[in-house]
């Protein structure tokens, strides 16, 4: 494949921080990374915000779902149609629940209803054919991370998300493919804004502690940590992922700490889940490029820096969007789905063998 059978595709992304919508464009046959287009983003309003975490943890069928996924299929189309040149759209939906080995994953939005909305074919529902194939159906990132890595030529690296949850790509752009033997390692590591960003609510009503400065000027409760570290997932072989809810004691434990011990126990929690996962690198790499809300807590980044010993940069370093770079991994992924390509691999979801997956809705 080569440039000229490139097309502009756009990723959006609804995190788990439940914060908006990214969208982005890149120009890409599903292999390479030709170019990085327009950008956009739609916050939820605070009620918006409130129809989706109601139906957080439910299946389809269940109260609030149909709500919540017509409101993300409706706010997606609004963000959509502020863009020009959309050729596929590569639509993730929102996560509502995700149990791989038990109920499946469950993505709220109808990508043949959002095809109707802004009148173009969209790729969705990335990750279920992973999941039914024993598939952890994430991350699903990483494929990008590779061609990313091959395109600004970085080396040995390692792309770690800092969203709702952490997830951690380690790549080798030697490899031939991304679905080639030992290329990737992709995982969740443990909860990242998620906790935080709920705690700050709670307690302050801010959306998050801005520049963590109040986890800054907390003491960490070192017995809450350990206990945390000590649950068996951090020991578990990688690929393997995480739902949004699964480390719901560590908010009961520090639901009796100040407000800053709070949050500084649960900066704690997320940069000892980080360096529990860097046990698991498969090689050396040079540097670790953060992306993901997380980038931009000082406190984070300093932290996790003492914890890994070597360079943890913002991922602008290396000249990407930070911001973007989940949304772009779906327009990409958008790309390689109507392909045909495989979107996910042994080393990134632990699924058998190479597999591609997702559907095409056309308008």
């Amino acid at each position: 494949m080569a440039e000229a059978d490139a097309i502009w595709a756009l990723g959006c992304m609804s995190g788990t921080s439940m914060d908006g919508v990214d969208a982005a464009m890149v120009l890409s046959d599903g292999v390479e990374v030709f170019e990085f287009g327009a950008t956009g983003y739609r916050p939820y309003s605070k009620a918006e915000r409130g129809v989706i975490a109601a139906a957080q943890g439910r299946w389809p069928g269940e109260a609030g779902v149909a709500e919540a996924a017509a409101l993300v299929d409706e706010v997606h189309g609004e963000l959509i149609a502020r863009f020009g040149g959309v050729q596929l759209v590569g639509y993730h939906g929102q996560t509502l629940a995700h149990e791989p080995g038990g109920r499946g994953t469950h993505q709220a939005g109808d990508g043949a209803r959002l095809a109707k909305i802004c009148g173009l074919p969209v790729a969705w529902d990335f990750r279920s054919a992973d999941v039914a194939a024993g598939g952890q159906g994430a991350p699903l990132a990483p494929f990008y991370h590779f061609a990313l890595a091959v395109r600004m030529n970085l080396g040995a690296v390692a792309f770690l998300n800092l969203g709702g949850v952490g997830n951690v790509t380690f790549v080798d752009p030697g490899a031939p493919s991304p679905e080639a033997e030992g290329a990737l390692l992709a995982f969740d590591t443990g909860p990242a804004n998620a906790l935080m960003d709920d705690f700050a609510a709670r307690r302050t009503g801010l959306a998050c502690d801005y520049g963590g400065a109040l986890a800054a000027s907390g003491r960490v409760d070192q017995e809450i940590v350990a206990a945390f570290l000590g649950h068996e997932y951090f020991a578990r072989t990688p690929p393997k992922s995480l739902d949004r809810n699964d480390f719901a004691p560590l908010a009961a434990a520090v639901a009796g700490l100040s407000d800053i011990d709070g949050l500084a126990t649960l900066a704690a929690c997320t940069i000892g889940a980080v360096r529990a996962g860097f046990a698991h690198a498969p090689f050396p790499v040079g540097k670790v490029l953060v992306c993901g809300g997380g980038r931009k807590n000082p406190h984070l980044m300093a932290g996790l820096a003492s914890a890994l010993a070597m360079p943890v940069v913002d991922v602008e370093e290396a000249k990407l969007d930070g911001d973007m770079l989940e949304a772009q991994a779906f327009g990409y992924l958008a790309v390689r789905a109507q392909a045909w390509l495989a979107l996910s691999a042994p080393g990134t979801t632990g699924v058998a063998a190479p597999l591609s997956g997702g559907r095409i809705s056309q308008p």
